[in-house]
Formats: structure tokens, sequence, C-alpha cells
């Protein structure tokens, strides 16, 4: 199968983590509940890549899954911060090299901190962006501790949750 190589895919191989990668059409605005109908996934092991930053402009990632939204109360809490929101397009891209749609957590332009909901480590399998939009690849959720900075929050709610 042909796929893009994206930083993603080349930090993947550098480390030699084993993935399978997944093309779909892109939708905009489809998010990961049209990612996981294209792939025929649930949407819970579709994980995505949120740039967000505190009130001090730090930035920093959250993968979350796709069912579930970020408290960001509850993240700001967790950091010390008074508050954590998502960053604008352009800051987002700035720190990541990705557009937004395309964003992984794998290979960002910035070294990152990248908080990661819990609970997507009981996963046996996540689909994560592969750094461009309509390119997922899925990995064992473990490779996120491999190579990637790392810090395991319980800040996601159900979507329209407070």
């Amino acid at each position: 199968m042909d796929y893009p190589i994206t930083p993603a895919v080349r930090l993947l191989r550098e480390k030699r983590v084993a993935f399978e990668p997944h093309l779909y059409d892109y939708e905009e605005h489809g998010g990961t509940r049209h990612s996981a109908e294209a792939l025929g996934v649930d949407e819970h092991a579709v994980v995505k890549t949120l740039v967000m930053e505190t009130d001090a402009h730090k930035p920093l990632i959250v993968l979350m899954h796709g069912d579930r939204e970020v408290s960001t109360k509850q993240l700001a809490r967790h950091l010390g911060v008074k508050s954590v929101h998502p960053c604008d397009f352009a800051s987002a891209q700035k720190h990541t090299g990705y557009l937004v749609g395309g964003t992984s957590p794998f290979g960002t332009r910035a070294r990152l901190p990248v908080y990661v909901e819990r609970t997507i480590f009981d996963l046996p399998t996540i689909y994560i962006n592969g750094g461009k939009r309509g390119f997922l690849v899925s990995v064992e959720p473990e490779v996120l501790r491999d190579v990637l900075p790392v810090e395991e929050v319980g800040v996601g709610i159900e979507k329209g949750g407070a």
C-alpha cells in the first residue's frame, strides 16, 4: 500500500515501531466519527491529537479518545495553571508542523509535552493521525510511552458534558 512519508512515519520507522497505515477520504469537520466509520473501527479507539496551550501560552498536546472531550478545567487543575484552551490553527501548525486535521503527536516540529488520557492504554490497538489529513496509523498504545514524553491524565468527559 502506498502511503505518505510524513515526519510521523519517519519517526516511527526510525524507532522501529510496528504500525499499519490507513488511508481514507478526509472530510472537513468530519472528525473522528468520520474516520472511524471510514475505517470500520470503534470511535473510542480513534485517538485525536489536540494542540492546546496554557494561559501562559505554553503549547502542549492532549491525546483523547475520539468519542470523548477534554475537560480543560480538569487539565488546568492537573497542570497547576489558570486555564488551558485549544490553540488557534496557525499556532497549532507552527508548533507541530502539521495542518489541523492532520496533526500527529509523532514527529512534531517542537518537542511538546504530551498528556494521554490513561484509558487509552487499556485498548489493544489505537488509530492515530499519521501526519496528514485522511491518514491514520494503527499502533499498540504502548508505542506512545516508547516514543513520546507522555504523562497520563484523567481528563476525558462525555461529548457535550461539562
